[in-house]
């Protein structure tokens, strides 16, 4: 058995050993260094579900088989009460697999949860709608002094569905360690980059962070994964890994356009919240 399904796996692709999930490509290094770990818990995670599917419906038709009414028979067949053997086992073992896929998704999840100190690549991402807007922080996310930025614009499409003009472009350098401080100006957002296996909510008022190491360079698709609005399906953007030197370039381009320092927060309500003196507090003093 054991032979059998290592040779049954030897033929699959990358595609499908990691569950036929986006992010993996023949012969090609994963989006990130995190991208195995959620599709191995994603993966191992279907196949014990697999297992325990195929014994409980093979147990169903084996019953209906073998206590089935035969010809002749009246009534209800002799019913199994209190044994003790069979309780044991259909309340133990469910338990066990509870306690697995919680272990086994605290564990990953603390990794994937745990950020970077001192990244080499720190960048705010600005969900609104529905557009995004991204800030380059250089290593440290709270310093803007030294800062450029993009203001995104959100997609726009044909009769047919196909985007027409440019959507808003993150660029990371490959090989580096990322953070990314994510912040909404609007209403709750969700950060979702397809190939990179994960996503993050961008709540108002509250910032969210997500670090990782883009391990191949190419185009990525990104988009927000939560419900903000009439043209939220618009709220598109991409991702281009480069090398570091491009990376580099990329920024003096931003700088040699004069965009630099904080992002323009012309369109933040949430400067119009309790507390910061906008025009709620004016009004609530009057």
């Amino acid at each position: 058995m054991g032979v059998a399904t290592a040779i049954a796996l030897a033929a699959c692709s990358p595609t499908e050993l990691n569950g036929f999930l986006p992010g993996f490509e023949e012969g090609a290094e994963p989006a990130t260094n995190r991208t195995e770990m959620v599709s191995g818990l994603w993966t191992t995670s279907w196949i014990v579900l697999l297992v325990v599917g195929l014994v409980t419906w093979g147990l169903m038709g084996w019953a209906a088989i073998v206590y089935r009414r035969r010809r002749g028979q009246s009534g209800l067949p002799v019913q199994l009460r209190y044994n003790m053997p069979i309780e044991i086992f259909y309340t133990v073992v469910p338990l066990i697999l509870v306690l697995g896929f919680f272990a086994f998704t605290a564990r990953d999840q603390t990794i994937l949860e745990t950020q970077y100190e001192d990244p080499d690549v720190c960048v705010t991402a600005i969900g609104k709608q529905w557009a995004w807007d991204f800030q380059y922080n250089g290593g440290d996310c709270e310093d803007s002094d030294d800062s450029v930025w993009t203001m995104g614009v959100q997609a726009q499409t044909d009769e047919q569905g196909n985007v027409t003009n440019e959507v808003p472009t993150l660029v990371l350098p490959v090989d580096k360690e990322v953070k990314i401080k994510l912040a909404s100006r609007d209403v709750i957002h969700s950060f979702w980059i397809i190939d990179f296996l994960y996503k993050k909510d961008m709540i108002p008022g509250h910032d969210n962070y997500w670090s990782f190491i883009p391990t191949r360079e190419g185009s990525y698709e990104g988009k927000c994964a939560e419900l903000c609005g009439q043209y939220h399906s618009m709220m598109l953007f991409n991702v281009e890994v480069v090398s570091d030197a491009e990376y580099q370039d990329y920024l003096e381009s931003l700088r040699d356009a004069g965009q630099t320092g904080d992002i323009d927060d012309a369109y933040d309500r949430q400067q119009n919240l309790p507390g910061t003196g906008g025009t709620a507090d004016a009004e609530e003093g009057n």
